[in-house]
């Protein structure tokens, strides 16, 4: 078992930028992938980023790529989301998880889900 908090959410203008975090326990972090994930009201749950075990590789949603960075440090059993330049259609609940068969770009194959935290861009 892994559990997952996430923190860092808030309210932004248009341009700036936050920070995500997530704090994980209970299970053998290093063995896992990570995930971040989004879910805006009326609409399906869509995939943000993820990186591997080592934080060697990763993966960015198209509508995310070259403003968001996840990284990883394995010493402190974290995970963050470093989002840049934000738009107000960013505006969601972001979601990290876990998974023990590796990156994907499918919510259904992580099996560990945090709390999710607001993020609100305003214009």
């Amino acid at each position: 078992q892994v559990q997952l908090v996430e923190s860092g959410g808030g309210l932004v203008q248009a341009g700036g930028s936050l920070r995500l975090s997530c704090a994980a326990s209970g299970g053998t972090f290093r063995s896992v992938a990570m995930g971040w994930f989004r879910q805006a009201p009326g609409k399906e749950r869509e995939f943000v980023a993820a990186i591997n075990w080592s934080g060697g590789s990763t993966y960015y949603g198209d509508s995310v790529k070259g403003r968001f960075t996840i990284s990883r440090d394995n010493a402190k059993n974290t995970v963050s989301l470093q989002m840049n330049s934000l738009k107000p259609e960013d505006t969601a609940v972001y979601y990290c998880a876990a998974s023990w068969s590796g990156p994907s770009y499918v919510s259904r194959e992580y099996q560990y889900w945090g709390q999710g935290t607001q993020v609100t861009v305003s214009s």
